[in-house]
């Protein structure tokens, strides 16, 4: 039996969501066991909870040696807040673990591949189930935690990846917990986020990532219409940014903030 905590390190989760996946699991999975931390549904303002409260509650299943894994609820904002103090007092056993999620959970993510600590895999979470096609979302990481690799990104190489949300990762660069991505190949997707904001992400990213051995795209989604054409695509904008900076653009990869969102573990573990 797998077992599996769920916790909430940046906004709270929807209870009628959680229910949800919990009945997929048992009906699909047997072979998994999944616990969702209440802190996942407890809402203070933008927030699960305050910084302590979230930073208790991610260092309560990460150090607790019963659980095998540790699957993020939902992104948001918020886990930079406290990705400083649970690297800090990490134990052992979370060293042992695997930790599952993507968008602003880059932050906790980047951290633990920065510190060497268990194994950051960027995969759909339990938030996902509210999508169209969410539930397929939630089989391919349930799967893929029983050892089924169908549902990874399928253009990983034999290089080493790691894939991020292009804000988070910018947000990231230059800070503690910016990993070293040297010879890595980067996946990056984005949502929400006007099209000369993705030209600023990547010309800050360009400056400050070492060399890299190229980079893919994901998916681009809800792009707000500007009150002037831009003139560029996303896809166009990072051909740019990659021809200017002589990074190997890769073509595009199947991970972004949509069901059909891949998996991705960090280094060479895919």
């Amino acid at each position: 039996m797998r077992k599996v905590a769920i916790c909430a390190p940046a906004t709270p989760l929807k209870r009628k969501y959680a229910e949800a996946v919990s009945q997929l699991a048992a009906d699909e999975f047997p072979d998994i066991e999944l616990t969702f931390h209440e802190q996942c549904f407890v809402e203070e303002g933008h927030f699960a909870g305050r910084d302590e409260v979230r930073l208790a509650a991610l260092l309560e299943c990460a150090n607790d040696p019963a659980f095998d894994a540790v699957w993020f609820a939902k992104g948001g904002y918020g886990s930079n807040r406290i990705a400083a103090d649970f690297i800090g007092r990490a134990q052992k056993a979370a060293g042992e673990k695997t930790y599952v999620g993507y968008s602003d959970l880059g932050f906790v993510l980047g951290a633990l591949y920065r510190a060497g600590i268990g194994k950051p895999v960027h995969a759909p979470m339990p938030v996902d189930m509210k999508r169209e096609g969410g539930d397929a979302a939630i089989r391919r990481t349930l799967a893929w935690m029983c050892g089924d690799d169908g549902g990874l990104e399928p253009r990983l190489s034999e290089k080493p990846v790691a894939a991020f949300n292009l804000y988070t990762l910018a947000m990231m660069a230059g800070t503690q917990f910016m990993p070293n991505l040297e010879g890595h190949e980067l996946l990056i997707e984005e949502v929400g986020e006007y099209e000369y904001a993705i030209d600023r992400l990547l010309f800050h990213l360009a400056e400050n990532l070492p060399a890299l051995a190229g980079i893919r795209l994901g998916e681009v989604t809800a792009v707000p219409e500007n009150d002037r054409p831009f003139g560029a695509n996303p896809e166009e904008i990072v051909r740019y940014w990659c021809e200017r900076y002589g990074i190997e653009y890769l073509g595009r990869a199947a991970i972004g903030h949509t069901a059909a969102n891949r998996i991705v573990p960090f280094g060479l573990e895919g």
